[in-house]
């Protein structure tokens, strides 16, 4: 086989399946041409943001040390070696499991890997040069650059400086990796795929069906320039190259519509990833990256952060070095890595959440098919906190992949609540008899399915979530998108409230406070502040879209005769329990009694009154500065709204600490790790909750109200600047500081108009057309 300068391979002809439907992106075959910049503009290497390591990951250790790519559905964990590169390749879709909608014994959905499922694994790919050993290398780096949205390294091989990089690009839908040098070498190779469940290898490429019957693909294919490529074994290979361009796709027949059980039957995955390889390879190495660098950055520029300054001696370190020395007990402050980290915060979400299924308790990365609670969708903070940062760090359009799986998951959520909530053997069902609506269990798959117990507070939470990203973007499509939602919870909360004999008021049917206490108590805090909230967001949504204006009376009746939380007179904390004993572990990691306050906001630290708000604190102090990372960065985020800057920068450092030896922390690619003694779990809702944290420090928002710098530390007061902060009410904010004071202030309008802006005792009215801004010194 001969080839000139620039050659393909291509394993196979394209063929089209499915649509996206409900606002998911599908695994389908391109319809359109991609639209090519005519360059590619890349932030510097001096100017870019990157978090760099001197040695290739560890493959054993490959979830602490790999560097991810992903474009919201395709993502992968890159080790980096030059002889041996290996990448953990996942479709967000690729999920065992069934609908689940049975109970056991006990009440409980089963909570297993057969028929609640697991996230897995789509392919292992292994890129191998072997002449280029670990020990006739030099001068080796290998980095996540941010700026740009890719994973390089770099290093040099008798006098030659190579280069590879890999990326996820959205707009090609596939991963790249591209092999280049700057000399007179070239590359000699092979590239391989290995399935994760048995399956053979055949020319590159893999396929099987999972036994719930969804069918999924991957495949690699190759271009050069100089050199051959060629098919050996099963692998792909390449000799004498100056330039290598990989491509992997792959994907699933998933389809986000319950009526069909979630899989499009008439779907080929790999004739689909083939066809997506194969119109990729048409582009130039240049081509594709600069088309992924374009798209990426259209959202990592919308916002912008300094802190301040970090030392010379700091940024020359490697990143697992910089936190090592920034976790030491009376380290100097590192302003500049603790921007970074927020930033990177914003890196997971674009490269974890668009347009497909939302991120889950691992986003898109896992290393192997047990991952542990199956890296599912936990519906009792973790699936929430996951999108706490969306709209605050400008990144909107992120957050509707959870509104999306919401919205097709309604029916099958809908279906086996009307079926089995009221089942005898739930210990949480109605003591009315009655059941409307729907309702969640505490843990989720992509197929309507179930696991473990009945959240019954989980649908209003998960509908405050949906909620407060209306009063980020005042969007009336979305919103009568998510009515059903708000409304059948309603329904389900109509019967699920009970009359307190002592009290008159309405209180919630037994139920657990997450995760600790007694498991049948009544008007737990968890369940009264969702509900407020969920009665309060359906009536506004009712008013807005002039819908079901009588039923909204009738929950406005239910709203009244709530009974809300009280604080403590034994421990002036706000009550978790309709008890002045704390009834279950005062250190637990939940802040469920808090959920009024954070994310909730019903009291406010600034107009509730002040018993209320000290018995938040109180409980706050309880609770402690130390738990998990996700634990942490909800303390923190309590904290920041109570203005205790110094509290809320103490949890994000302990959110920052390096994780050694099992330890809860952050591992040197940045995931949060969550220890379970022998062994530690990346947990992604740190690293989400850990960023928003650090927004809601700089900006707070609630509708009518923006206020500046509520909880700046003293580590970054000297001077700093954040742009493009969402606030709710349908603004963006930038503010600049100096020696703790703003020095300016511009709100931009998006769909907003009026609202307050605040610093400190200084406040002003401001009145805008949507596209119009305004700056303000104070």
């Amino acid at each position: 086989m001969s080839h000139t300068r620039r050659t393909i391979l291509k394993a196979g002809s394209a063929l089209g399946a499915g649509a996206a439907i409900g606002g998911l992106r599908t695994f389908t075959a391109q319809a359109e041409v991609v639209d090519r910049p005519a360059s590619v503009q890349l932030v510097s290497d001096e100017d870019a943001t990157t978090f760099f390591h001197l040695a290739p990951a560890v493959e054993s250790r490959i979830i602490e040390q790999g560097l991810p790519v992903g474009n919201g559905r395709l993502g992968a964990l890159v080790g980096g070696n030059p002889a041996s590169d290996s990448f953990y390749v996942t479709d967000v879709s690729l999920w065992a499991g069934d609908k689940n909608d049975v109970l056991d014994n006990d009440g409980q959905f089963p909570y297993e890997r057969v028929h609640f499922g697991t996230f897995n694994v789509l392919t292992q790919a292994a890129v191998s040069i072997p002449e280029h050993t670990p020990n006739v290398i030099t001068k080796y780096r290998r980095a996540l650059d941010i700026s740009n949205g890719i994973v390089t390294s770099t290093y040099e091989y008798k006098g030659t400086k190579y280069r590879r990089e890999v990326y996820s690009s959205h707009p090609d839908d596939v991963i790249v990796m591209r092999l280049t040098r700057n000399g007179r070498g070239t590359h000699t190779g092979t590239i391989s795929l290995t399935g994760t469940h048995n399956e053979p290898t055949v020319n590159g490429t893999i396929s099987g069906k999972l036994d719930n019957g969804l069918k999924y693909a991957a495949v690699v294919q190759a271009m050069s320039k100089g050199g051959q490529i060629g098919l050996k074994d099963d692998q792909v290979t390449f000799t004498d190259c100056a330039e290598v361009v990989i491509v992997i796709s792959g994907g699933t027949n998933y389809i986000p519509r319950y009526e069909i059980g979630y899989m499009n039957a008439a779907a080929d995955p790999l004739a689909i990833a083939r066809d997506k390889a194969a119109k990729a390879l048409k582009a130039s190495g240049d081509a594709l990256l600069a088309t992924h660098v374009r798209d990426y950055q259209s959202l990592y520029n919308r916002m912008t952060v300094n802190l301040g300054q970090s030392s010379r001696r700091q940024k020359s370190m490697d990143t697992w070095s910089r936190l090592v020395v920034r976790g030491t007990p009376g380290a100097a402050a590192d302003p500049e890595l603790e921007a970074s980290y927020l930033q990177f915060g914003r890196y997971l979400m674009i490269t974890g959440s668009r347009d497909n299924l939302p991120l889950n308790l691992q986003g898109l990365w896992v290393h192997n098919n047990t991952p542990d609670w199956m890296a599912d969708y936990h519906t009792d903070v973790n699936v929430q906190m996951n999108y706490w940062l969306s709209d605050r760090a400008g990144l909107s359009d992120c957050f509707e992949p959870f509104a999306d799986y919401c919205v097709a998951q309604l029916p099958g959520w809908t279906k086996t609540t009307q079926e089995l909530f009221l089942d005898p053997r739930n210990r949480f069902r109605n003591s009315s008899g009655k059941v409307g609506g729907w309702a969640v269990a505490y843990s989720t798959n992509i197929y309507g399915g179930s696991g473990w117990w009945w959240n019954s507070g989980g649908n209003a939470w998960i509908c405050n979530s949906l909620w407060e990203h209306y009063e980020y973007t005042q969007d009336r499509a979305y919103l009568a998108k998510i009515y059903p939602l708000l409304k059948g919870a309603c329904e389900f909360w109509e019967h699920r409230l009970i009359m307190d004999p002592v009290r008159q008021k309405l209180v919630a049917d037994k139920d657990w406070s997450p995760e600790h206490g007694p498991q049948d108590a009544i008007g737990i805090t968890y369940a009264q502040e969702l509900c407020w909230d969920l009665f309060e967001h359906f009536r506004a949504a009712s008013t807005i879209l002039n819908m079901d204006r009588a039923y909204a009376q009738t929950i406005a009746g239910l709203q009244e005769k709530l009974y809300m939380p009280e604080v403590s007179p034994k421990s002036g904390w706000l009550q978790e329990w309709m008890s002045p004993d704390n009834l279950g572990e005062t250190t637990h990691r939940h802040l469920s009694g808090l959920i009024g306050f954070f994310p909730g906001d019903r009291i406010k630290n600034d107009t509730s009154p002040k018993e209320l708000v000290e018995g938040v604190r109180q409980q706050l102090i309880a609770r402690g500065m130390d738990s998990f990372g996700w634990a942490c960065a909800w303390r923190a985020l309590c904290w920041a709204r109570l203005k205790d800057s110094e509290r809320a920068y103490q949890l994000i450092q302990t959110v920052m600490r390096p994780s050694v030896s099992n330890s809860n922390g952050t591992a040197p690619n940045l995931f949060d790790m969550y220890s379970q003694g022998s062994y530690a779990i990346f947990q992604i809702d740190a690293n989400f909750g850990g960023a928003a944290a650090m927004i809601e420090m700089l900006v707070y928002s609630r509708p009518g109200l923006i206020e500046l710098l509520p909880a700046l530390p003293t580590q970054w007061a000297k001077t700093g600047k954040i742009t493009g902060v969402g606030a709710r009410g349908g603004f963006t904010v930038d503010v600049s500081w100096r020696d703790g004071k703003v020095t300016s202030a511009t709100i931009h309008s998006t769909t907003g108009t009026d609202t307050v802006v605040q610093f400190g005792s200084w406040r002003k009215n401001i009145r805008l057309r949507p596209g119009q801004s305004v700056t303000v010194r104070p």
